[in-house]
């Protein structure tokens, strides 16, 4: 019976590391050597909180602490470039640039592997950053039946949001998503819980403007949501952002001033996938004629702005979440190349 039991254990071992070494070769493009890998935090406010629990049935008092944005990195060991600063847009977290849902390398590191330094956020509020239970508390104590609005985004709206297909359902005939592991990716959606902070989407432009302050000058790459962010903090300390990468992110309101004071100085890549014309979505015509007119204005004046609408360069196909594509790192390599000629260490 013992030689049995060992003969199983061994045979289960094997198999595990049979399956280690697989999910190994599938997730990463070959061995990826690295100087320093991490997270830590920054910003946030220490406050007293009259509503820290409320399972009891009677509220706890006591020092909570929120508002903080969590900052994950990877420093090369080959590192000779600029930081890239990635920011995830609503519904979901820094898992964007991580591994992609059908176990991929993800944009963080292979940006990585091209020797670029990368500092991968979740959003004040939003995923590891935490948020602040002490609205929710305080209304469930209260009996009150309104309580903060913390929003989802359900598969439909998803769907039609993220251009992934003309309806519900069903997917472009030429898409680039993983289609295969729908379920892996709509497991990382998050509640965005930043609704519980005050001031919102706010602490995470203070969050990333205390980061560039630590970390020194950086690309700044924005998706969706968070290219409003990005473009906040370029206008508020230019000389902290080497460049904005926005991917399919809002481009505006965009003013003369500035762009004579920030985006003449400052590189602006706007880069859009597939499908967007005539599709009714918030990542539509609007968003996407708001960039391409935005960075019209800019080369005008004289700045350094460029419109890359992805089927324009034979890349087709792509959705609003092209960095879990198929095709991702043939996008990351467009968006590297466009780094090397427009930006200066």
């Amino acid at each position: 019976m013992k030689n049995k039991n060992l003969r199983r254990l061994a045979l289960a071992s094997a198999a595990c590391l049979c399956f280690g070494a697989v999910a190994h070769a599938g997730s990463l493009n070959g061995p990826l050597a690295l100087a320093d890998f991490g997270s830590f935090f920054v910003n946030g406010r220490n406050h007293i909180s009259e509503f820290a629990d409320a399972r009891s049935g009677k509220p706890v008092r006591g020092t909570v602490r929120s508002g903080q944005m969590y900052v994950q990195y990877l420093i090369p060991s080959n590192s000779l470039a600029l930081p890239v600063v990635m920011v995830h847009g609503a519904n979901h977290t820094g898992v964007t640039y991580e591994t992609t849902p059908d176990g991929r390398e993800g944009w963080a590191t292979y940006f990585a592997r091209q020797g670029y330094p990368v500092y991968v956020a979740d959003q004040a509020g939003r995923g590891r950053s935490g948020f602040d239970p002490t609205p929710i508390n305080k209304a469930v104590i209260e009996g009150r039946d309104t309580l903060p609005s913390i929003a989802i985004a359900t598969r439909e709206n998803a769907w039609m949001s993220y251009r992934l297909g003309p309806k519900v359902g069903e997917f472009w005939p030429d898409s680039r998503f993983p289609q295969a592991a729908l379920d892996h990716y709509f497991s990382q959606n998050a509640p965005m819980a930043e609704t519980t902070l005050p001031g919102a989407g706010e602490n995470t432009i203070k969050g990333l403007v205390a980061l560039l302050e630590k970390i020194g000058p950086s690309i700044l790459l924005v998706h969706s949501q968070s290219g409003a962010y990005g473009l906040a903090v370029a206008k508020s300390r230019p000389e902290l952002v080497k460049a904005l990468i926005s991917v399919e992110g809002d481009c505006v309101p965009m003013s003369k001033e500035d762009v004579s004071t920030t985006f003449i100085k400052v590189p602006l890549l706007s880069v859009w996938g597939d499908h967007s014309f005539g599709f009714p979505s918030r990542n539509g015509d609007a968003r996407r004629n708001g960039c391409s007119n935005s960075v019209t204005e800019i080369r005008k004046a004289g700045g350094p702005a460029t419109f890359h609408l992805l089927p324009e360069h034979g890349i087709k196909g792509n959705s609003h979440m092209m960095m879990l594509e198929t095709n991702n790192t043939e996008i990351a390599d467009s968006i590297i190349k466009w780094i090397k000629a427009s930006v200066k260490n």
